[in-house]
């Protein structure tokens, strides 16, 4: 006599939901900054875990970041300096990425504007007696032409012959940098160090600090007036880009290259252009460092604010007017990260965020959906 044994039906467990990913048709105005502000939170807290693993406090290091960058008068005034220039190249990368033109080479651009602004008092171009009212501006064209004329090299490059941005960019870093330097060490060095006499009185942007005669409360503060320049570049930008016919066009090639073409935009012209333009800017803010912060020509005058002005342009959102209190942001993260052990703890930070925002970019092109389903029996 034989036994059957009866035979259980298969249960398969199932989720009581499912996960789709959708493409956006439309992001809504809220997704952007809630994407960055969480890839800050997020990044912030990586970080802290990374601290944790090498032995030190996470919670007292970001609190001594806060209170050597913005703790009081004195310290955030050194932070509006860090600042200023990043505000600068942070606008030179969001008018380029605005367009699909991914400039790599704000560093070069910020040296090679250093350079140009520097050449109008060493070679001199401005007698040393020349009033601040005709030497600065005098800086301040130079600086801008010498970096629009190194973003115009990979701009006629990608337009005319196709060559790829992000490698004639980055690579001509390296070559403004070695540039610069042979002017430091072989042309305008002063007793054989790095860097080159001082500037005279009339080369330096004005402080707050020599206003302070008539108010006292500026005495000790080292914010100058490229702080306003960058702000008064801010406000064009935006203005270029969402107000003008021609930031119309720079958006359209950027969001649809074929559509552009069809409608009879001229995007051979128009790449060269928006190279230049963000080439001036990043020309400028090397202007803006040596007239207001460093006072003469040397090899180290950037802690990487080309490199750094990538991140804040995505932090923003390519948004010029956003571009101001980000900057302000990581002005203070590099001033603060002077009295951090170990160093690279900001750069670890700054790193961590790009990586942050590069991922949650699927967030603004898919929209994740959970759809609630019957558990399966």
């Amino acid at each position: 006599m034989t036994t059957t044994t009866p035979t259980l039906p298969n249960k398969r467990f199932s989720l009581p939901f499912a996960i789709k990913v959708e493409p956006r048709l439309d992001a809504p105005a809220w997704l952007g900054p809630a994407v960055s502000l969480g890839a800050i939170v997020i990044a912030l807290l990586l970080g802290a875990v990374v601290l944790k693993l090498v032995g030190g406090n996470p919670w007292a290091a970001y609190a001594h970041i806060a209170r050597a960058a913005f703790g009081d008068i004195g310290v955030f005034s050194d932070t509006l300096v860090k600042a200023t220039p990043l505000i600068m190249v942070g606008l030179a990368c969001s008018i380029a990425f605005r367009m699909k033109l991914w400039n790599i080479g704000a560093e070069g651009q910020f040296y090679m504007g250093a350079l140009g602004a520097s050449m109008v008092v060493l070679i001199p171009i401005a007698p040393e007696t020349a009033p601040g009212w005709i030497t600065l501006p005098l800086m301040l064209v130079a600086g801008m032409v010498f970096g629009a004329g190194w973003g115009f090299i990979p701009g006629w490059l990608k337009a005319k012959l196709k060559v790829n941005e992000i490698i004639t960019t980055l690579m001509m870093n390296y070559i403004a940098v070695a540039f610069v330097n042979f002017f430091v060490f072989a042309v305008w060095s002063e007793g054989g160090f790095q860097m080159s006499k001082t500037f005279q009185k009339a080369a330096w942007l004005p402080r707050l600090a020599d206003f302070a005669k008539e108010i006292k409360l500026f005495r000790g503060l080292t914010t100058h007036a490229g702080l306003l320049i960058g702000i008064v570049a801010a406000v064009v930008i935006w203005y270029i880009l969402y107000r003008s016919l021609w930031g119309y066009e720079i958006r359209l090639i950027g969001d649809n290259p074929r559509a552009a073409q069809y409608a009879g935009l001229n995007i051979t012209r128009n790449t060269v252009l928006v190279m230049m333009v963000s080439g001036a800017l990043a020309g400028l803010a090397g202007m803006s460092e040596i007239a207001g912060a460093v006072h003469r020509l040397q090899t180290s005058i950037s802690p990487g604010y080309g490199f750094t002005g990538i991140i804040i342009a995505w932090l923003a959102k390519l948004n010029p007017l956003v571009v101001i209190p980000v900057s302000i942001l990581f002005g203070g993260l590099i001033l603060a990260g002077r009295e951090i052990q170990p160093s690279g703890v900001p750069r670890l930070i700054q790193g961590i965020i790009l990586f942050m925002l590069i991922a949650s970019d699927v967030l603004m092109r898919y929209r994740v959906r959970i759809a609630w389903t019957a558990n399966a029996q």
